[in-house]
Parts: C-alpha cells; sequence; structure tokens
C-alpha cells in the first residue's frame, strides 16, 4: 500500500521518530501504525544494544518536590548536542514528572513506572536511542521522604542536590544549603554518619602520612648536617641528574644514599606510636570538618561559621536529615 506524508507525519507524532524512520518502519508494517511503532522501539533496543559499551558524560539533571516528597534523576546521554535537543529536554522532563507521580524505591522500578503518554520509562528512553542513534542511559536516581526538601540544579543542567530537614525551613536556607552541597560534595551529613569504611580509609592515610613525614624530617637532619642539600637527593633521578651537572659529587651522591638508607630505618624502627596517634586524630578531625556537610564551613556566608552553625543562626530546631547529589562530572 501506498505510505502518504500524512502517514508518515501521524507516526512522526505519535513517536517522535525522524521522518525516513517513520517512512521505513510504515513500509515495513504495511501501513499498520501499530506495528510500525513497536518497530521504532525495537530499533530503539537494536541500537541500544551496539552502543552499549559507550559512556554518557552528558545529560540533564532534574528534581521534582511534591509535599514531602522529592526525587533527583538524571537522563545521561553520549552528546552535548543530543542533550541540548528539545526532544531529549522534553524526555528528561517526562521521567521526572513519572518518577515524582509514581515515587518509586529504586533505578528498576522508575524503568517501570508509566509517562503520560502510556509507556513505560523504559520504553520511552529505547525510543529516544533509537530515533538519535545514541545512547541514552538512567544515570541515577534517587528519593527522599521528609517535613521539608530544598532543592538546588547548577544553571548547566548537570549537577544537582535534594537536602532532607526535619521540619519546615525558609526555602532560600533549603536551597542555600543544597547549593552547599553541589559545590562542596560532602561524604555525609556529619562525623556521626560518615561511613565506617570511609573514616577507616582515612585514618590509614593520616597514620601513612604522618610517619612518612617523620621520618622524611629525621632524613633532612642528617643530610644538611652532612652539608647535603636535600632537594638535591629526594629521588634516585635527582640524585644522578644532579650528579651528572656537578652540583653535587659522587661521593656526596653514594653518602646521600647511605643516609637515606640508614636514618630512614633507623627512625621507622623508633616512632613514638603516640604521637602519631594524636596527630593522625588531628587529620581525621580536618577530614571531617573539610569533606562532612554540617563541619563544612558555609561558602555563602560573610562570616566564618559552619553549616550546622548557620542552620541554627536561621532555626534553632532545623536540622539536616540527609541529601543526595549527583553530577555528570565527577
Amino acid at each position: 500500500m501506498a505510505i502518504t506524508a500524512q502517514d508518515v507525519m501521524k507516526l512522526r507524532k505519535m513517536t517522535s521518530a525522524g521522518m525516513m524512520d517513520c517512512k521505513k518502519a510504515l513500509t515495513e508494517a504495511e501501513g499498520d501504525f501499530e506495528k510500525a511503532v513497536n518497530i521504532i522501539r525495537e530499533k530503539g533496543k537494536l541500537v541500544a544494544a551496539k552502543r552499549a559499551d559507550r559512556e554518557t558524560t552528558e545529560g540533564a539533571v532534574l528534581v521534582r518536590i511534591q509535599g514531602n516528597k522529592g526525587i533527583i534523576v538524571c537522563l545521561g546521554c553520549e552528546t552535548d548536542f543530543v542533550s541540548a535537543t528539545p526532544d531529549f529536554k522534553a524526555l528528561a522532563a517526562e521521567i521526572a514528572d513519572a518518577a515524582i507521580a509514581s515515587f518509586p524505591a529504586d533505578v528498576e522500578g522508575l524503568k517501570a513506572s508509566v509517562c503520560s503518554n502510556g509507556h513505560t520509562v523504559e520504553e520511552e528512553i529505547s525510543a529516544q536511542t533509537g530515533k538519535t542513534g545514541e545512547k541514552h542511559v538512567l544515570a541515577y536516581y534517587a528519593a527522599v521522604e521528609a517535613p521539608f526538601i530544598g532543592d538546588y540544579v547548577h544553571f548547566n543542567g548537570k549537577l544537582g542536590a535534594l537536602v532532607a530537614f526535619n521540619k519546615e525551613i525558609p526555602a532560600e536556607l533549603g536551597k542555600a544549603v543544597a547549593q552547599q552541597v553541589t559545590a562542596m560534595n560532602p561524604v555525609s551529613v556529619s562525623p556521626a554518619d560518615c561511613p565506617a569504611e570511609v573514616v577507616e580509609k582515612e585514618r590509614e592515610l593520616a597514620i601513612q602520612k604522618t610517619k612518612d613525614e617523620m621520618v622524611q624530617k629525621a632524613v633532612d637532619a642528617a643530610l644538611k648536617k652532612a652539608g647535603i642539600n636535600p632537594a638535591h637527593v629526594d629521588s634516585e633521578d635527582h640524585i644522578e641528574s644532579n650528579t651528572a651537572k656537578g652540583w653535587i659529587t659522587p661521593e656526596q651522591a653514594e653518602q646521600a644514599r647511605e643516609i637515606i638508607r640508614t636514618v630512614s630505618a633507623e627512625k621507622a624502627a623508633s616512632l613514638n606510636e603516640q604521637m602519631i596517634q594524636n596527630i593522625a586524630n588531628g587529620r581525621v578531625q580536618k577530614f571531617f570538618k573539610e569533606s562532612t556537610l554540617e563541619e563544612q564551613d558555609f561558602v555563602q556566608s560573610d562570616e566564618k561559621v559552619s553549616v550546622a552553625q548557620y542552620i541554627k543562626k536561621v532555626d534553632a530546631e532545623a536540622k539536616v536529615l540527609s541529601f543526595k547529589r549527583f553530577s555528570l562530572s565527577d
């Protein structure tokens, strides 16, 4: 049967697929619109399978809040060209609307959620993939439920956050704290809820760094006492190059190697364990101040106050319960 331009336009409105794809699908389906729609959707699945190993570093981060519920979702794609198209933006918004409406527990639940046209989110993503020939994925999804939720999406649309509070607070405070989360990327709300494995790793690093510094300090002192500049012998490459330049003699080079070897071993065997632990504890506390939301300096305040202190100044009873953050560039 003959496929008319009106038929092609009708299918295009139904699927948002390209004109040629619509014409081919209608021809293959012998004019059956339902079959043609399925053909286009199957094409999307095929394209997605072929491009499964592609990276999706572009896309759109969106948030939605409805009452005491909030969601943050990211629809990812391969290029900024596609992410800037009206169809991509419309699909991302449709997915965000479906997410807040059904409020699924996880990504798989969101994939099964139904969009306004009756198709599932997964089906719509597949169709968009077929249309553009570019991989599309649900890069991130999270939901929060709290008495009040602050939100912020950066102007480039690729970074956003939700912050859950224990009570109703001024909207501008909720937004400001969400901006803090997007900008400073904290690992937890407070030191108390920082993941144990993160704290343990930071402590191990702090202990090793402290030991290395103590050993290096002893080595540098011994080198200086011998009349050798520590900066000239801080690596084997430097020792060789500085010897070639005449900055140190071959004898000094050998003397430096011997000092580094013997003093390092002696100092490492006699380190003060209590001092190491004290210094390491201080470094872990510094990590908490820099990396946990409540302890961080509040970037929007003219005064030097922490986020927790700033919140208390606005509302003494207000407290952050949790937050969700996603960035396409992290």
